[in-house]
């Protein structure tokens, strides 16, 4: 028998919660050695020092609130189901009498069929087999949550959540402000940094040195990596397409949902500007854009709908 590796995907779950303790672990060693060790004090021995100490601790401790909203944002927030009974509109010249659009049956559709049904926008009508029900366009399962999720991105084990329609800005959001807080640790800590391999004398215990020397090693390899994310997911969010649809983008020449990079990113950010840097939506662009609550997203006219598992 096939061994399969999604019986093991479960495990994520708990892997998970872990995850949140380390990201609150390496928030809180950076505090530590920035505010506490560093910064903190130079606040009381003015002139040069103060200056300097002020707007980096102002800065820090924005930049850290933003940080820590977009991320409980993302862990708090469901990335998007598909509703109790959901059914999709079909073309009607090509098969709204199917029973099992009409009345489901419970019995999933059959791969003619999938190649037969479509929307009036030309998508295919697709089903999950898994969950036993129909999936909306941009629709993917994840095999760690065990449902389907709307506009799907990835599982995420460093938030213990889907990364989907309702919850993806929040996720950008956070890649922005932990690469932002990660590099300004890493310049305010790089004196400290170089005077550990100079030959003059370093203030402060063996293990005040250790800790602003860990902390400006996690700060600088977490900035770098992440810089890597961000710059992914601007070219996906200028695309408007998802880390899954990426790869099945390589079947087709032509991404129907690519209608301009600047309404691409509305998609995602919604209308309001106020509204861009901070994990909300206003009440006007829930109400005005269908496409934040994953069912519905515009498209190109007149191409073939890429077909998605």
């Amino acid at each position: 028998m096939a061994w399969n590796v999604f019986k093991f995907c479960t495990a994520l779950r708990g892997l998970g919660s872990v995850m949140i303790f380390l990201v609150l672990g390496v928030v809180g060693v950076t505090y530590y050695a920035l505010v506490v060790l560093n910064y903190g004090p130079s606040l009381f021995h003015g002139g040069l020092d103060l200056l300097i100490a002020l707007p980096v601790l102002l800065l820090f401790h924005f930049l850290l609130v933003m940080l820590l909203w977009s991320y409980f944002s993302v862990v708090s927030t469901d990335p998007g189901g598909i509703p109790l009974n959901w059914k999709p509109v079909v073309d009607e010249e090509k098969g709204d009498s199917d029973p099992l659009l009409s009345e489901h049956s419970g019995v999933g559709l059959s791969v003619e069929q999938e190649n037969t049904l479509a929307t009036p926008a030309g998508e295919p009508v697709r089903f999950c087999r898994k969950c036993n029900q129909f999936k909306p366009p941009r629709c993917h399962h994840c095999s760690v949550c065990g449902r389907c999720i709307l506009k799907m991105d990835h599982h995420c084990v460093w938030v213990v959540n889907c990364v989907g329609a309702k919850n993806y800005k929040y996720f950008l959001l956070f890649l922005f402000y932990t690469f932002l807080e990660t590099t300004l640790v890493t310049l305010s800590l790089l004196p400290h940094f170089i005077a550990f391999f100079s030959d003059q004398e370093i203030p402060g215990t063996p293990g005040t040195i250790a800790a602003t020397f860990l902390t400006f090693v996690l700060n600088i390899a977490f900035a770098l990596s992440v810089l890597g994310f961000l710059i992914m997911h601007i070219s996906l969010v200028t695309a408007n397409t998802t880390t899954i649809e990426a790869f099945e983008k390589k079947r087709t020449s032509k991404w129907r949902y690519d209608i301009g990079r600047w309404k691409n990113f509305e998609q995602v950010f919604g209308m309001e500007k106020r509204f861009w840097l901070i994990p909300a939506y206003s009440e006007e662009d829930i109400r005005r854009m269908p496409e934040l609550q994953g069912l519905q997203y515009p498209s190109k006219p007149y191409l073939d709908a890429v077909q998605q598992f």
